[in-house]
């Protein structure tokens, strides 16, 4: 492949990932009119734990939230992380995203204290952050680490901050499974040719 057709690639990439974070960050925002809209209908799709009913409400979970300032706390970090996790390749990065959301929405699921409502695309934020931070080191890609680095330096301090126990209102419980989720989610997706690419 000349360089030229690489270039094309990679700008089709990145175009491909920017419009697939925007038009996930303006659903979270739609689903929240719609909520407010519907007098916080879409609450109820948040997960209650061990209850077996919620469930279904796993993967919805990560859609919806508690609010205007919840969802736009969540825009930014989802929007760059998303985007930059998507770089690698659409398929690669919605199994990654599916892994985070599921094994965090179950995790809260089991683990979640009793008479609580857990909502939100954090978990799924902390997930690609540890996805980033360790994906470059387990593929050996410099750029990999580079991008990890920047993203660890950025938001390292707030994801610190969110597995703290003691904030009210805030699932640290949901917050750590999803780091986890994304660490596991760099090793079991991770490329597996010799070749460097020249991948996010």
């Amino acid at each position: 492949m000349s360089s030229r057709e690489q270039e094309w690639s990679r700008g089709d990439r990145a175009k491909a990932a920017a419009k697939l974070m925007v038009g996930w960050v303006a659903l979270l925002w739609l689903l929240e009119v719609v909520d407010v809209a519907s007098d916080h209908a879409l609450d109820g799709l948040g997960i209650t734990p061990r209850t077996p009913s919620e469930l279904v409400d796993v993967v919805p979970a990560a859609f919806v939230h508690f609010g205007f300032a919840h969802v736009a706390a969540n825009s930014v970090p989802l929007l760059v992380m998303g985007f930059l996790a998507a770089l690698g390749g659409l398929r690669r990065f919605a199994a990654v995203c599916a892994l985070i959301v599921v094994a965090d929405g179950l995790g809260v699921w089991l683990v979640a204290p009793a008479h609580t409502n857990t909502a939100g695309a954090s978990g799924l934020i902390f997930g690609l952050f540890g996805y980033l931070v360790v994906s470059g080191f387990v593929e050996r890609r410099p750029l990999g680490v580079l991008v990890g680095l920047l993203v660890a330096a950025v938001w390292g301090t707030s994801i610190l901050v969110g597995l703290a126990p003691t904030q009210s209102g805030v699932s640290w419980q949901g917050h750590l499974l999803g780091l986890a989720a994304g660490v596991t989610a760099a090793f079991v997706f991770r490329h597996r040719t010799g070749r460097d690419v020249v991948q996010l």
